[in-house]
């Protein structure tokens, strides 16, 4: 039954391979939970092998799917580049995606690459990086400035489409050098109850909610306090004078990093999501093509 296998079912296992949990490989497939496992059970049995051990709490590939794994990626890669550059060579897409984004740190390694497999894939395609303020997290994707847009989630907005995850960074929490916290190798919830936590003006509400939550696990009240100020630089100042503390996460990390501001690891938040967002109506081809081909590479 081998003669059967879909190209579906390659991409469901490269991902589950790749992301070891049902869930995040939905998310990245755009299917059900139940559809990653039938698909995964389908491509067992036309092959006639176990390619995944499951439990409860983790997906580990058995050795035959391990040596699968190696073998098939990179022919499904080549396979769906082919597929890809016949289907825009003969539909007329071409031109320039514009993609906004809030700092350089926000085109990570996976979208970096799709968009080296974007221009590679056909000539006539390519991708211009358009730097927003970065209090602007949607305005320039809903004016039509830019046609996709990489943002963090949440993203709760009807005209506007949420696709595939580019990046999931860790959690960090940034304190002045000679903050009490400093010394320490990571903080919790717990830890950070104790302190103001700082926020620009210019970051949304739904922006706090998603990065800190307004309690503890334990109950304790979380105290998040804006400072009367619009840009992150001054926030980093406000950081570094020790009047607050401030979550972010790792590429915020690198990208504002100050002599006086120490990042450490908050170790019981989840990793922060960040996803393409694109209008439901007015976007170009191009941008919609460029949408496609991350959703199978991420």
């Amino acid at each position: 039954m081998w003669e059967t296998v879909e190209l579906r079912e390659i991409r469901v296992f490269l991902v589950l391979a790749d992301e070891q949990h049902f869930g995040r490989t939905a998310e990245r497939v755009g299917l059900t939970q139940s559809r990653v496992s039938q698909s995964l059970r389908e491509l067992e049995d036309k092959l006639g092998v176990q390619l995944i051990h499951r439990t409860t709490r983790r997906v580990t590939l058995t050795a035959v799917g391990e040596r699968f794994r190696g073998e098939i990626g990179a022919a499904h890669g080549e396979l769906a580049d082919v597929l890809r550059r016949t289907h825009s060579e003969h539909n007329g897409v071409q031109g320039t995606v514009r993609l906004g984004a809030n700092n350089a740190t926000s085109v990570g390694e996976r979208l970096l690459a799709v968009i080296e497999a974007f221009e590679a894939a056909d000539p006539r395609c390519a991708v211009r990086v358009v730097e927003l303020s970065f209090g602007d997290r949607l305005e320039a994707l809903r004016s039509g400035t830019v046609d996709l847009m990489v943002t963090r989630l949440p993203v709760d907005e009807p005209e506007l489409l949420v696709g595939p995850i580019v990046d999931r960074e860790a959690r960090f929490l940034a304190v002045a050098r000679d903050h009490a916290l400093a010394g320490r190798e990571s903080v919790t919830l717990e830890d950070i109850a104790a302190y103001d936590v700082g926020w620009a003006d210019v970051l949304l509400p739904e922006t706090s909610d998603a990065f800190i939550p307004s309690q503890t696990p334990s109950g304790r009240p979380i105290r998040r306090v804006r400072l009367g100020i619009g840009g992150i630089g001054e926030l980093i100042v406000a950081v570094a004078r020790g009047r607050v503390v401030h979550p972010t996460i790792s590429s915020f990390a690198s990208h504002y990093a100050h002599p006086q501001v120490r990042y450490l690891p908050i170790t019981d938040l989840p990793p922060a999501e960040t996803a393409l967002v694109w209008r439901r109506r007015g976007t170009p081809a191009v941008a919609r093509e460029f949408t496609r081909l991350a959703r199978s590479m991420v």
